[in-house]
């Protein structure tokens, strides 16, 4: 394939790190998709006029990214791109949507339950209220890469199993007649427990992307709370910083 790829032997970048954000930016415009394979190291060294090493630790750095994969007997191939999600009120669905990821979702659960303190909290009701509880596994191109558990106040809108699979939250509240405004969120991290890491793939203890989110509509009525875990490996929230004057 055809990816004008090339190297500057005069910058003081190093020549691994200069293919490698190259191959890491084909990714992520599409023109390596998911399942492409890249070649052998020799073949792509020859091409390029790099020495095998350079060309190994290029492809070693997007391997530990989780961009690409070495498969014994295939060999390497494109994996994924990483999702990179601006912080603005907009749904995990939306963005995967926009960025060409292929979203899909199994809902896990789907019911009214107690609400727990802390979502009782968020939501402005008592403790033990009833509330409508979902968890869903959210995947790209077939895998995963969230877990969201969402509360939500009772009678809102309805929440049909199947809907929920074809479409995004925040899409249904809008077709609802509900109008989001604002919302309250905060990112952390932490080891995923066994469970997690079964959900999505990954190692007990592995490190997890945290967010916690309270969303309200245009009256100020808080209108969902939710607390999502994500793969590192596979999404990434995108910060604007400006100086305060």
């Amino acid at each position: 394939m055809s990816l004008g790829l090339g190297v500057d032997r005069g910058s003081p970048v190093p020549l691994y790190f200069q293919l490698s954000q190259q191959l890491e930016a084909a990714i992520e415009r599409g023109a390596l998709t998911p399942g492409s394979l890249l070649g052998n190291e020799i073949e792509l060294a020859a091409r390029l006029g790099l020495s095998r090493p350079t060309v190994r630790q290029a492809i070693q750095s997007l391997v530990d990214k989780g961009l690409l994969v070495r498969r014994r007997g295939v060999g390497t191939q494109v994996v994924h791109s990483q999702v990179k999600r601006p912080l603005e009120l907009s749904s995990l669905y939306d963005d995967l949507a926009a960025a060409g990821q292929r979203p899909g979702t199994t809902v896990l659960v789907n019911d009214i339950v107690p609400a727990p303190a802390e979502a009782a909290a968020a939501l402005g009701l008592g403790e033990g209220s009833d509330v409508h509880h979902v968890e869903r596994l959210r995947l790209a191109h077939g895998e995963p890469i969230a877990y969201l558990c969402n509360y939500l106040p009772p009678g809102l809108l309805d929440l049909d199993t199947r809907q929920l699979e074809a479409t995004g939250l925040y899409r249904l509240m809008r077709g609802a007649g509900i109008t989001l405004h604002s919302a309250r969120q905060s990112i952390g991290a932490r080891a995923a427990t066994a469970a997690e890491a079964e959900r999505l793939g990954e190692d007990a203890g592995a490190p997890l992307l945290t967010m916690r989110r309270a969303t309200y509509d245009d009256t100020g009525r808080a209108v969902e709370y939710g607390t999502h875990t994500y793969r590192p490996s596979r999404y990434s929230f995108e910060f604007q910083l400006l100086v305060r004057p």
